[in-house]
């Protein structure tokens, strides 16, 4: 009866055992899934980031050019002012001797009416005969009408003169005019195009800076997940430690279970012979020593426990005798094969954990599938302490350790099934020993 309740008990505890592992190990992944999760995020922002930080080089570069054409405007629109200040200057000028001109012109107008109004009032048939006859000799006849027509030469070439006066400054003042207000049209139009300018690199400037604040808020979430894959790998280590210990701890509750039955064994076998010797006692006093000593003797029959297999079920140790190098020399066959994301041959392609699984299998070892459950599977000693056929778990992978620091895995897509020589090479999370 104590037995029976002793294997009850054991039960209840490896059961429970059990279930706490196993919550364990689904929690560790439940954080693993996260973490991909995460890293997922992470990627995501960190092309926005690109895409952005590109935007943000094409918009600097648009607003360096504008730049460059307001700078080019501005500096047109103030060489186009100082032109039309010039043209003002000098239409001021040729107004003022335009004016001059045609004062010169109207004195010498009126000065000309005169005279020719005096000839030809004193003048006609009646003048010239006077002059004709108050002329002594045909000398100073002939000089006097010389004289007359140079007068009138002159008369003529002034007016001439100042004609041709008036209307040059006249058409230099008509082309400065028109100079003015093509310079003028010219500098609106510059105007306008800086204003344009201005605008243009108003909005883009606007659209920059919306850029800096998307790429801060962008930097910013990817700061959050970057510490948030930390935190993830810091419960990660923690959990596994933990699985660990657990399975440690669950070690010795079951050798302490195992020496308990033994004792308990023990018990049972002394108790059985006293009571075979009282029998006999008993017999010999009703003269029946043979049968009670028969009696005796059948019950004293010792028959040891059937092997539950616990030991076996918790390390993954073979009951063939399959040692770590078996494991290894067996990996090693499929070196060169693919690797495939999910596969389950170890010729057409397996995954890191299926390849694992598949070697173990081979010898009737059954060891878990995902990555991260490998690392609750056996129990776990130090990198130091490793063996040929020990299970050596990274983040998100899995090895089988071949010794002297070198592992056969399955590697990746381009190298598929094949042998590192570093175990070390990346971050080892856990050995874990199934044999």
């Amino acid at each position: 009866m104590k037995r029976k309740k002793v294997l009850v008990l054991g039960l209840v505890m490896l059961i429970g055992s059990s279930q706490l592992l196993s919550v364990s190990a689904d929690t560790i992944e439940d954080v693993q899934a996260q973490q991909e999760a995460t890293q997922s995020q992470l990627s995501e922002i960190e092309d926005k980031i690109n895409d952005l930080e590109t935007q943000k080089e094409q918009i600097t570069g648009e607003i360096d050019s504008l730049d460059g054409q307001l700078v080019t405007t501005i500096a047109s629109i103030n060489s186009l002012t100082d032109q039309i200040s010039e043209k003002e200057v000098q239409l001021e000028q040729t107004a003022q001797d335009l004016q001059e001109a045609e004062q010169d012109r109207d004195v010498q107008y009126e000065a000309m009416k005169k005279r020719i109004q005096y000839i030809y009032e004193k003048g006609g048939s009646a003048g010239w005969a006077a002059i004709l006859l108050e002329e002594s000799d045909i000398t100073s006849l002939l000089n006097q009408a010389e004289y007359t027509q140079q007068m009138y030469s002159y008369d003529r070439d002034c007016l001439e003169e100042y004609v041709s006066v008036v209307t040059q400054v006249t058409d230099l003042q008509n082309q400065l005019e028109s100079d003015k207000a093509e310079l003028e049209t010219m500098k609106s139009e510059q105007e306008t195009q800086q204003a344009n300018l201005e605008q243009m690199l108003e909005e883009k400037r606007a659209t920059s800076a919306d850029y800096d604040a998307q790429l801060a808020d962008a930097n910013a979430k990817a700061e959050e997940y970057q510490q948030l894959i930390e935190e993830q790998n810091a419960e990660i280590q923690r959990l596994v430690e933990e699985q660990r210990k657990q399975q440690e701890e669950e070690a010795a509750r079951q050798a302490a279970e195992q020496a308990a039955q033994e004792a308990q064994q023990e018990q049972n076998n002394t108790t059985s012979n006293n009571n075979g010797n009282g029998g006999s006692s008993n017999n010999n006093s009703n003269n029946n020593t043979n049968t009670g000593n028969g009696g005796g003797n059948n019950d004293n029959t010792y028959t040891p426990p059937a092997d539950n297999g616990s030991s076996s079920s918790d390390s993954g140790t073979s009951s063939s005798g399959i040692t770590g190098q078996d494991i290894v020399n067996y990996a090693l066959q499929f070196v060169g094969n693919p690797y495939v994301w999910g596969g389950n041959s170890l010729t057409n392609g397996t995954d890191c954990s299926g390849f694992v699984h598949l070697v173990y299998a081979h010898f009737g070892i059954s060891v878990s599938r995902q990555s991260a459950s490998l690392r609750g599977d056996g129990y776990g000693v130090s990198y130091a302490e490793a063996q040929p056929g020990d299970i050596i778990c990274y983040d998100g992978h899995v090895a089988i350790y071949m010794g002297n620091g070198a592992i056969v895995h399955a590697s990746n897509e381009r190298d598929g099934i094949k042998v590192s020589y570093n175990a070390a090479y990346r971050t080892i999370l856990a050995v874990r020993r199934v044999l």
